[in-house]
């Protein structure tokens, strides 16, 4: 492979990683509001929250939950 197709590919890569930043971050209000009661009811099992949440991975609400706790303290 030539440098400008490694460039390429690591300008699509850094791409592709800002974009699942971007998405992760954007939880809608229900969205948050309902890991908010679960977390309530069920404490930080992240995997069931993440179950009634579609399109939501537990590692997603795990990490949107600490980082929501840590800048409201």
């Amino acid at each position: 492979m030539d440098q400008s197709s490694d460039d390429a590919l690591s300008s699509d890569s850094k791409e592709s990683n800002s974009q699942d930043s971007i998405s992760m971050a954007e939880f809608s209000e229900d969205e948050e509001d309902l890991i908010a009661r679960m977390y309530s009811l069920v404490g930080e099992r992240w995997k069931l929250i993440a179950g009634r949440i579609p399109g939501r991975t537990a590692e997603e609400i795990e990490k949107y939950w600490t980082s929501r706790d840590h800048s409201s303290s």
